[in-house]
């Protein structure tokens, strides 16, 4: 799911939406097993290429106090306990801040808003902000994240690897993980449990 040159199959693909916003839900026949029921953010999505950030792999091991310290941010008593999550297997070193933002206004350099009320920020300086129990609310950091060149994403969906939906705060930001796969999938109308009958008699 890195860059890649585009695949000759896209160019004779119908067209696919922009899907930034989005969220992408592996099908059970996903080949990868990184990305094996995952439920995914689209953060940007062109003909360029998609990024994406996974919204269901806890990094529980690795503390936001920790990751503040490695950083050489320190901390005060008011530092909130921000999850940790691993958001994809590109520039596993490199956070990203997933967080609320008023629907109206500019955005500060380093901030990609996503959708209206949505937004990515990668800058040191929202995680001083955090440390000092300021910075936007809800906020989780993700490290890493899934990109695809160009066509790679569409190709995939073309081969039944994902299925789209709608975003909703209850999975970007809930710190349930454990049947988030499958409350995405209900959440398009579907049953899980058909889905992978179907799938186990392919």
């Amino acid at each position: 799911m890195t860059s890649t040159p585009r695949d000759p199959a896209y160019d004779h693909a119908q067209p696919v939406q922009n899907l930034t916003g989005k969220i992408l839900i592996a099908m059970p026949g996903m080949s990868d097993p990184r990305f094996e029921r995952s439920v995914v953010l689209v953060c940007a999505h062109s003909d360029e290429g998609a990024m994406g950030l996974v919204l269901n792999r806890p990094l529980p091991e690795i503390g936001f106090s920790d990751l503040l310290e490695q950083l050489g941010i320190e901390a005060d008593e008011d530092a909130r306990p921000i999850e940790i999550r691993f958001g994809g297997p590109v520039e596993p070193g490199r956070g990203f801040v997933l967080h609320k933002v008023a629907e109206h206004g500019q955005d500060p350099e380093g901030r990609l808003r996503i959708g209206q009320a949505l937004a990515m920020t990668t800058t040191r300086d929202i995680l001083m902000d955090l440390a000092q129990g300021q910075g936007p609310e809800p906020a989780v950091l993700a490290l890493g994240y899934a990109g695809w060149g160009p066509g790679q994403l569409e190709t995939e969906m073309l081969a039944n690897g994902w299925l789209t939906g709608e975003g909703a705060d209850d999975l970007i930001f809930d710190l349930s993980h454990a049947d988030k796969w499958q409350r995405a999938l209900r959440a398009q109308g579907i049953d899980p449990s058909l889905l992978s009958a179907a799938a186990g008699r392919a």
